[in-house]
């Protein structure tokens, strides 16, 4: 019986199978942030047991309240650096070198085809991209990754979903992903992994990938995953060239953890894109999906672009192309975050933030902040916020507070209509 894209790395990493289909893994990295990791740091510290199982293979970084905004923010902030000195954990990321870390991690190339990982947050599927299994964890399960260098889980169970036809120009990864949601619901994927194939996939960038996998939880999937190829390698080449002679080397390496052929799926799913339209979340789920044309003329007080979905470097490209030579409505407050401070750099050199600033955005420091309501953009009770995040849970971005999830196009041109609305890059 051939095997999925996470049965091969399982069993590649198999430490132990303490009962029925749980399995033990070890793990090629743990990644850490200041929200959930002290809260397991002072947990192994009241046990004595602060220690840690590799640091090179811990990453760390400040990125969801930066800089810190109170005294309570100011302390995880404080707890997580002195571990991080500590233990002589190298690969950490503090206030002026820091990002959102879903983005930068991929980018430091801290995730590999084949790698095993954890961190104590839900969208760490996100660098299921690299063809990694990548999961989020609770505090107990991040102690012992820290400690032991293990994690145990479920023996993988996987939904193949094939992305096929041509998408249409002005649709994106975000549309993309949001439709499938809308398709699975928000319970579809439950303790599944989900492979994401298909010609479509094919011809999309790592950035776009890594929107893709980023939801997958949003469907209750445990982890997205994407098969590697050369745009893999290309991606990750200038991190991998001392290990291989080529590319093509290291492609051969790569796509040893391809599915086989006759691999055993719990579902195979045919998504067809060639008649997507932008999408638009209405509602408190991610799987509440409808066409922008439908929410045409819903008033937004608020339009976010950013956070590990939608911020890195291709998705604001993409937004300044809508904003470029138009202002924003004066009615709404435009914020907008890039994810690291290279795509900060890139987007400053590119001249995409004189664009957005032009436009009557506001650009802040690289922050996870927003997305969850703790800091750089929180919403008032009542408010509207046109968001290219990936929760729309009620209150999530603030008490109150509505969120429309969308693409970086959309939100763009939402903010200059004052309402949602479909950009002009979108041809109908």
């Amino acid at each position: 019986m051939g095997k999925t894209v996470a049965e091969k790395i399982f069993d590649s990493h198999f430490v132990d199978n303490p009962s029925g289909d749980i399995h033990v893994i070890s793990l090629d990295a743990v990644f850490c942030h200041e929200i959930t990791t002290p809260v397991a740091i002072n947990d192994l510290v009241s046990r004595n047991k602060d220690r840690v199982f590799d640091p090179d293979k811990i990453k760390a970084v400040i990125d969801h309240v930066t800089p810190a905004k109170d005294s309570k923010t100011a302390m995880q902030g404080k707890i997580l650096r002195n571990w991080a000195r500590r233990h002589n954990i190298r690969d950490f990321f503090d206030i002026g070198r820091n990002g959102v870390c879903h983005a930068i991690f991929p980018e430091k190339g801290f995730v590999r085809p084949g790698y095993t990982l954890i961190m104590g947050d839900s969208h760490t599927c996100t660098h299921g991209a690299f063809c990694a299994f990548a999961a989020g964890v609770g505090t107990t399960d991040l102690e012992v990754g820290i400690l032991k260098g293990v994690c145990a889980f479920h023996y993988p169970s996987t939904i193949k979903i094939n992305i096929v036809g041509q998408m249409p120009e002005g649709v994106y990864a975000k549309d993309v992903i949001l439709s499938i949601i809308g398709k699975l619901g928000v319970n579809g994927a439950t303790n599944k992994i989900i492979e994401f194939t298909g010609p479509v996939v094919d011809t999309m960038s790592m950035e776009g990938r890594m929107t893709l996998c980023n939801m997958a939880i949003e469907a209750g999937g445990t982890c997205g995953i994407c098969y590697p190829d050369m745009t893999t390698v290309e991606y990750l080449w200038e991190f991998i060239k001392d290990k291989y002679p080529t590319k093509e080397s290291a492609f051969e390496e790569f796509k040893k953890f391809s599915p086989d052929p006759d691999a055993k799926y719990h579902d195979v799913i045919e998504h067809d894109v060639s008649q997507l339209e932008p999408v638009v979340t209405f509602g408190f789920k991610p799987d509440q999906v409808i066409p922008v044309r439908e929410m045409e003329k819903t008033k937004v007080d608020q339009v976010y672009i950013g956070s590990c979905t939608n911020g890195r470097i291709e998705d604001l490209r993409i937004a300044a192309q809508v904003l470029k030579g138009n202002e924003i409505s004066d009615s709404v407050r435009g914020i907008v975050s890039p994810a690291t401070p290279k795509v900060f750099r890139q987007a400053m050199d590119e001249g995409i933030l004189k664009i957005f600033m032009d436009a009557g955005f506001c650009v802040t420091n690289p922050t996870c902040g927003a997305c969850l309501g703790m800091s750089n953009g929180v919403l008032a009770e009542g408010e509207i916020c046109a968001s290219t995040t990936n929760r729309n849970f009620n209150g999530r971005m603030g008490k109150g507070g509505m969120v429309h999830l969308m693409s970086p196009a959309t939100a763009a041109a939402s903010a200059i209509s004052g309402h949602i609305t479909n950009s002009s890059l979108y041809l109908s």
